[in-house]
């Protein structure tokens, strides 16, 4: 029979035993969260961390993932390249996060996301749309990838702003104005190729620079080639001031763009000038479904924006949708281990629902982009708000893949 002594020495070693086990179950899960919360960029990247915020903190308060919490690390990456990689490196090795949410800005998510792909780390891009955004990691190169979308490509988006134009409003005199970033300039070109696959060329092609507040030149070459129509590709305040140079030249066209006219800086920098634009948008402010209604509710009691307009609906609908895609993927591969979950991301078995949309099985191996063509829809700026261009999708809401 073991002594006195030893008895005392295993109850002792059962206790620090027990004690471990619950300090590990009660220890976060760590997910970095990485857009631009400060800049032009930032009621993208403010929206997008709130929406994240929000679904993080209704996990935890359901029990969590794997019973322990959900922690974010939030970084401002400024919509800068350069501070985009050099945080990926604090949250993978300093962080230790096990996940990542984010990416506002296609040339920051290009710079960076390689970091996360060389450490086995799943990223999910819930903003950034440049189309070659997941496939910079793809066979033969990388047998696998680790970088994921929630939002609608490029690709989706050209074909949508070209469909609009020419199919809908049969414009066939068109200019497109983009800015100089990464994600001006592959928009563009999209932009470009799906009009030449239609057989079409853009009377005029301009570029302008972030912080630019004078558009007149490009506009008058635009107006000088007869356009019908401006196509967009850039983000809010130089959105803006193409609305109100406009203005100012005394010419009026629609304004037909990215998802980035749907910016509450773009909105109310131009004002009235704003009016009319068109964008696609997987996520309209309308309260169409229950699931769309709490969130907008929880959102406006947690952050109360002004005019009760989420600063980017957009950016707060895909990264909630983020973080309970992730969660799932956590939950399915029963560990925070980079592999097992980028496998769990890749053939989800449980149906999870969004306010973008309701995800069944949203990605493979091979396909990365949780968002289809059927799922994004046009939407408006009408009276200082982003509204369904066309009833049809306001009737029909939530499209699932």
């Amino acid at each position: 029979m073991p002594t006195k002594s030893t008895q005392w020495a295993l109850a002792v070693c059962a206790i620090l035993l027990v004690t471990t086990l619950q300090t590990q179950a009660a220890e976060p899960i760590r997910i970095g969260v990485s857009g631009p919360f400060t800049g032009g960029s930032s009621p993208m990247g403010l929206s997008m961390r709130d929406g994240v915020r929000l679904a993080a903190q209704e996990i935890n308060q359901a029990g969590g993932v794997l019973g322990r919490p959900i922690l974010l690390v939030e970084r401002d990456d400024e919509a800068k390249n350069e501070r985009g990689v050099q945080i990926v490196q604090e949250l993978i090795n300093r962080e230790k996060v096990v996940a990542d949410l984010g990416y506002i800005n296609t040339g920051v998510a290009l710079a960076s996301q390689r970091f996360f792909q060389q450490a086995r780390i799943p990223v999910i891009n819930n903003v950034a749309t440049g189309s070659v955004i997941t496939k910079q990691f793809l066979p033969p190169d990388y047998a696998d990838n680790y970088v994921f979308r929630t939002s609608a490509s490029d690709n989706i988006q050209s074909a949508m702003i070209v469909d609009e134009a020419v199919t809908k409003r049969h414009f066939t005199r068109l200019a497109i104005l983009a800015d100089s970033t990464n994600y001006g300039q592959l928009g563009r070109e999209d932009l470009e190729k799906t009009l030449a696959a239609r057989g079409m060329k853009p009377v005029a092609v301009e570029k302008f620079n972030i912080k630019d507040t004078d558009m007149t030149a490009q506009l008058l070459k635009a107006k000088e080639a007869g356009a019908q129509a401006i196509l967009t590709y850039g983000i809010g305040p130089e959105l803006a001031q193409i609305a109100n140079g406009m203005a100012k030249l005394g010419w009026k066209v629609p304004m037909i763009g990215s998802w980035t006219l749907s910016m509450a800086n773009f909105i109310d920098n131009a004002g009235a000038n704003s009016e009319g634009a068109r964008m696609p948008q997987t996520f309209i402010q309308e309260p169409n479904t229950p699931k769309r209604k709490a969130f907008i509710e929880a959102y406006l009691k947690a952050y109360h924006p002004a005019n009760n307009r989420i600063p980017s609906p957009v950016s707060a609908a895909q990264g909630y949708d983020s973080m309970y895609l992730m969660a799932a993927a956590i939950k399915q591969a029963g560990s925070t281990d980079g592999i097992k979950i980028r496998m769990a991301l890749e053939n989800l078995n449980q149906k999870v629902e969004g306010v973008v949309t309701n995800y069944n099985k949203p990605y493979t191996h091979d396909n990365h982009e949780a968002i289809t063509a059927a799922m994004t829809v046009m939407g408006e700026v009408k009276g200082g708000h982003v509204v369904y261009a066309y009833d049809t999708d306001r009737n029909n809401p939530l499209r699932t893949r």
